[in-house]
């Protein structure tokens, strides 16, 4: 992991290094602030701050009652699914993980809120390895190298354009959501 073996390093060093954003969010009950630094509870409301507006959900947050200081829980009201990713990726933005894994994390949304979260996304994602696991193919088209997986087998693998010119399975699927 960035040079070093990972039989050097402990189980929390290690897992330290990967950071996750999940299909189904989770919040518990305590603050926005307390939620957005889960993963670094030593964080400063500035770098709290920092990251929200990093995931494009600091206004929405400035507009909650107590804003950063209004309590939440895992059924909060008020809050759509979006809104709950863009905190969860706000977490993510804190913690600065060397690795990425994104599991669906625009499936459950709108279009303009997962306009937003890709933004927030392709922030997050920069400068480190990211593993985007996606049926949207939106999310995933300006990959580096995209795998498709049939049944538990890698059955092609390239980046958009090279997909597409192999006429495979990928750009069935691409063809089938964008034509």
């Amino acid at each position: 992991m960035d040079g070093k073996d990972t039989k050097n390093l402990t189980r929390a060093n290690l897992r330290s290094n990967f950071g996750m954003v999940l299909q189904d969010t989770w919040l518990f009950e305590g603050t926005v602030a307390e939620n957005i630094a889960y993963g670094k509870p030593d964080a400063t409301r500035e770098e709290i701050i920092e990251a929200a507006k990093m995931a494009r959900v600091d206004f929405f947050i400035r507009t909650m009652p107590k804003g950063y200081d209004t309590i939440l829980s895992d059924d909060t009201e008020g809050i759509s699914v979006g809104q709950k990713q863009l905190l969860t990726i706000a977490r993510v933005m804190l913690c600065n993980p060397s690795v990425l894994i994104l599991d669906e994390a625009t499936s459950s949304v709108d279009t303009r809120t997962e306009i937003e979260i890709g933004k927030a996304m392709q922030t997050l994602m920069s400068n480190r390895t990211s593993f985007v696991i996606a049926h949207r193919l939106s999310t995933i088209v300006d990959a580096d190298m995209i795998l498709v997986m049939k049944n538990g087998t890698i059955i092609e693998q390239g980046n958009h354009k090279q997909l597409l010119e192999k006429n495979g399975a990928y750009a069935d699927l691409y063809n089938s959501q964008f034509a």
